[in-house]
């Protein structure tokens, strides 16, 4: 029997970390291929089996509004399949027009919106306000300075800002406040990759050292029983990622019947990965009171319709995507051919203002191969992908974070969740699928005000 897929009627957007996200709770994923902007792909199961159950599932996969059409696949050889990419690849050829890759920042490096309140001014435990001090921050962001009142009222909320805005510290703030008063509040926080959970975590916990809060990390590519341990210890925060915490409460592990608080945080990429059946069923295990935080860059009608059933009278937060992006600067590099291409990046990469800088590539071998040449060149590089196991990626971060490694290389896997300080450059090594791809790109860069820079490589 067949063990490998086709897949059609893929959004553009959709990738192989996205893929994964969706197919692996079927089972184990062997290997996977979803080509850029194609609307197709394949995908090989390790049995026939799971390919078998896939398929009797395919009428409840729906993927932004599309329907999947899933069938088995002929093998690579054959003459239809070969026919096939063919086809797909002549007719779903689009491309970003580049002009949107170009654009000068705007020369004030702060917003022009004067907040209503500092740190020292919200009704929050003054060890929060001390920690807060300590890290040097004073006045919130656009998102903190309106959602966190907001919050500490117990009032749902409906975040809609872009990466890079705050928006991490805008619900944590309140939420600890919250268990400093009463410790037996508990909160889960849903988002879409391991990498933002891991973010999320260190953000908790640099708002509450001290403080005698207790978390759970609940990703997979890590130990099962080390999280179902964690959560024997009653911890007050439950982090993780849709697919974790439900194979962790299928267990009876999560006590999601004592949790009276969820954050839902990158909700349209949920959606986009197909968690959707996933997260709502999560949230059907809740208590009828709760207090509801959903933070999304969009919320298309979909998110609005499910935020409609399960928030009560939410205030809506704007935070407009040019107020996030105006002090990026965007550029263009043209290159030739593939050897001018290398050399155009190296002699970027070696000027003295690239002092730390996210590479994007499209594909995990590009990515691989990338990292083999900028090190062969003595480069200070490390990458991550959606196949390297969680350690490798959390420790490549890690050293990039602390400057160990000035160059990082990532598929988009990286784009949300990434939480870096003073990334001075993001370099698109590919062009991203779409041009929403493109701005989580570069929102790794420009943060807390300050000037960044984007550059993109495109052929002529």
């Amino acid at each position: 029997m067949q063990k490998r897929l086709y897949i059609t009627n893929l959004p553009f957007s959709f990738n192989k970390e996205d893929a994964r996200g969706i197919f692996s709770k079927y089972g184990k994923i062997v290997d996977i291929y979803i080509p850029e902007k194609k609307g197709y792909g394949f995908i090989e199961m390790s049995n026939p089996k799971e390919a078998s159950n896939i398929i009797e599932n395919a009428q409840r996969l729906v993927i932004k509004g599309r329907k999947l059409s899933i069938s088995f696949a002929k093998k690579k050889g054959d003459t239809k399949y070969s026919n096939n990419i063919k086809r797909k690849e002549i007719t779903n050829d689009k491309r970003i027009n580049v002009s949107l890759f170009i654009k000068e920042s705007s020369q004030k490096e702060t917003s022009d919106y004067t907040p209503l309140n500092k740190f020292s001014d919200f009704k929050i435990d003054d060890r929060i306000k001390n920690i807060i001090e300590k890290r040097g921050f004073s006045v919130p962001t656009i998102i903190q300075d309106k959602s966190i009142p907001k919050i500490l009222e117990n009032i749902d909320v409906i975040g809609i800002a872009d990466t890079g805005t705050g928006k991490t510290a805008a619900f944590l703030i309140p939420l600890i406040d919250k268990i400093i008063k009463d410790k037996k509040q508990k909160v889960l926080i849903i988002v879409p990759t391991r990498e933002l959970a891991s973010q999320i975590k260190d953000e908790l916990f640099n708002f509450s050292e001290g403080l005698q809060i207790r978390s759970s990390l609940l990703i997979g590519g890590t130990s099962m029983y080390q999280q179902i341990n964690s959560l024997k210890n009653n911890p007050n925060f439950i982090i993780g990622t849709p697919g974790r915490i439900q194979d962790l409460n299928n267990k009876h592990f999560v006590p999601l019947k004592e949790i009276h608080n969820v954050v839902l945080d990158e909700v349209d990429r949920m959606f986009d990965m197909g968690f959707v059946d996933e997260i709502k069923k999560i949230l059907s295990y809740l208590p009828k009171e709760k207090q509801s935080l959903f933070f999304s860059a969009t919320i298309p009608p979909k998110i609005k319709s499910l935020a409609i059933t399960l928030l009560r009278e939410p205030q809506i937060i704007t935070v407009e995507p040019k107020d996030s992006y105006n002090n990026i600067s965007q550029d263009i590099i043209k290159y030739r051919s593939i050897s001018e291409k290398i050399e155009l990046l190296h002699n970027l990469l070696i000027k003295e203002d690239y002092k730390k800088v996210l590479i994007f590539n499209r594909t995990k071998r590009d990515v691989d191969n990338l990292y083999k040449e900028l090190s062969k060149r003595g480069f200070r590089v490390d990458s991550i992908h959606g196949d390297k196991i969680q350690s490798r990626r959390q420790r490549a971060i890690n050293n990039f974070k602390n400057n160990i490694n000035n160059i990082l290389i990532a598929t988009d896997v990286a784009a949300r969740g990434l939480d870096i300080q003073d990334i001075s450059h993001v370099i698109n090594y590919e062009i991203p699928s779409t041009y929403e791809d493109y701005i989580h790109r570069i929102g790794r860069t420009g943060r807390a005000n300050k000037k960044g820079y984007s550059i993109t490589f495109v052929k002529e």
